[in-house]
């Protein structure tokens, strides 16, 4: 159990340091060139496809490379977190990730199936790599920051993905234009290996770090921060678990498995966007590459936006009385059925309210994305790299469905009407999810997979 109540704050006087919010703002910086890395494929996407003759099918199995391996990686991922605490493995998984995206430029020295083959190769490489990113996210959130302060942390690491489309899809965009599709990758490998070495000099856990005060240090421990997580004296570490025996466990608890479950609606919406938005864009609406880059943005802002709201609203919850469980849902709730909305495009005929209604959709997806902070709340401290490897390993089995299924509607229809109709129940479901199977929010406790 947390030293307090998820619900009641420490008083805490005035602090001699905030070393929180820079490790905060350095989850934030990576993630969102994460994101960006990730979304290379899809701002280059209409350039590829034309350059190689790739039919709607060919294309959502490429898009979905990279989800496939990223799922397939997340156990091990979660396992290494663990293992070797976050900082170093987090270290491994930027540079990584970031060479396989550089060498991507370099497929259109081939032609024909050696080039398609090499792309489809590089982004199941990709996926791999990424795949500790975001259970370290998880896992260094529930370190750096107390129960009441982690909604509103999770939140803005998350949002890093919207921010990562306003930022560098007009860049993109431009970029594709103007020097061509393999431009796109050789700028964001080159800009994520500097930031694996920045990561490296800048993040530490709280027990390591040298910027903290013994008050902030107190402050955390007081207010449910799992400060000694990563620590390396073998006094401080947590009694291991047999993984095989804790995925069962986990997977045997029915607030934690609608969770996950309903992770996997929430980021159907996400890979719709990181996917076939820019396409939707371009061959629905008939926009430019480059006019779709920049459009692409705005709903991002608006996402970005929505997730900051989102933590703030919960922890506002938090703070003013609510339980655990009505400050997490009744956000998710509300920005679900916002997303809701994305379907009323299907009758609209004007570029400007087509882009104002995916705006309010992804507002409203970003309100909703709590996810990682339920995460941070209710995973075992004994294993929550794993728990939160498995949380990802349902979300992003929506990044190998949601690309197949929508360019499989796509080629039958030759519209994106359906597409938008399958997003949109997927936001539908993750409400049924949160209000119907998951029940109260609370941190499990591991009773048959410990091994000592």
């Amino acid at each position: 159990m947390e030293h307090v109540q998820a619900h009641s704050a420490p008083v805490a006087g005035k602090l001699a340091s905030r070393a929180r919010w820079s490790i905060l703002a350095m989850l934030f910086v990576v993630t969102t060139v994460n994101y960006a890395d990730r979304a290379t494929i899809a701002i280059a996407g209409p350039a590829i496809r034309n350059a190689m003759g790739l039919s709607p099918v060919q294309m959502g199995f490429i898009f979905s490379a990279f989800a496939w391996s990223y799922v397939l990686a997340q156990l091990p991922g979660g396992w290494l977190l663990d293992r070797f605490g976050s900082r170093i493995t987090y270290f491994f998984s930027i540079l990584l990730w970031s060479l396989f995206t550089l060498f991507q430029g370099g497929i259109g020295f081939l032609t024909g199936g050696a080039a398609v083959f090499a792309l489809f190769a590089l982004r199941l490489l990709v996926g791999a790599a990424e795949a500790p990113s975001f259970p370290g996210n998880s896992r260094i959130t529930a370190a750096w920051f107390p129960s009441h302060e982690r909604g509103l942390a999770s939140a803005i690491f998350n949002s890093a993905q919207y921010f990562a489309t306003v930022l560098f899809a007009p860049i993109m965009g431009w970029l594709v234009h103007t020097y061509g599709w393999q431009s796109v990758f050789f700028f964001m490998g080159g800009l994520g290996i500097l930031c694996a070495f920045v990561w490296h000099k800048t993040v530490h856990g709280p027990a390591q770090h040298p910027g903290i005060s013994a008050s902030e240090l107190r402050y955390l421990e007081e207010g449910g921060a799992l400060i000694h997580l990563d620590t390396v004296k073998a006094a401080a570490k947590p009694r291991e678990v047999n993984v095989w025996a804790c995925v069962k466990e986990l997977l045997g608890n029915r607030m934690l498995l609608g969770v996950y479950i309903g992770q996997y609606c929430i980021t159907t919406l996400t890979y719709f966007f990181l996917t076939w938005f820019p396409v939707y864009l371009v061959q629905q609406r008939g926009m430019t590459i480059l006019t779709a880059g920049f459009v692409a943005s705005l709903p991002a802002i608006c996402g970005f936006l929505g997730g900051i709201v989102g933590g703030w609203l919960s922890d506002r919850l938090t703070k003013a009385g609510c339980s655990l469980s009505a400050s997490r849902k009744i956000p998710i709730v509300i920005g679900m059925l916002m997303s809701m909305s994305m379907i009323a495009c299907n009758y609209l005929s004007a570029d400007t309210l087509v882009v104002a209604v995916m705006s309010l959709a992804f507002f409203g997806k970003g309100v909703g994305a709590l996810g990682w902070a339920v995460v941070s709340d209710t995973s075992p401290k004994e294993a929550s790299g794993l728990s939160g490897s498995l949380f990802n390993t349902f979300g992003n089995a929506a990044g190998i469905t949601t690309p197949i299924v929508i360019g499989y509607i796509v080629q039958a229809t030759g519209s994106f009407a359906g597409a938008l109709v399958f997003v949109g129940a997927n936001a539908a479901m993750s409400i049924v999810c949160y209000l119907f199977i998951v029940g109260e929010i609370r941190r499990v406790t591991l009773v048959k997979s410990l091994v000592r």
